[in-house]
């Protein structure tokens, strides 16, 4: 499972409201909303329009980091 804040924190530096991120994905707020905090699953294809927003890898983004 991805880390929630990471997408909050990335979604912040870039200046974008959870309706710009909205817009830019074609669904509606509350859905962006609810992938944010984990409250509804995550597709494959969503996670790849994510990650080109912000022009990086789904997994850089959903991939949880594990610290040795």
């Amino acid at each position: 499972m991805y880390e929630t804040n990471e997408l909050k924190n990335l979604r912040a530096e870039n200046k974008y409201t959870i309706y710009d991120m909205a817009n830019m994905l074609n669904i509606s707020s509350s859905h962006y909303s609810l992938l944010e905090n984990k409250k509804r699953n995550l597709s494959y294809e969503m996670a790849i329009k994510i990650a080109k927003i912000f022009k990086t890898k789904p997994d850089e983004i959903f991939l949880k980091k594990n610290t040795i």
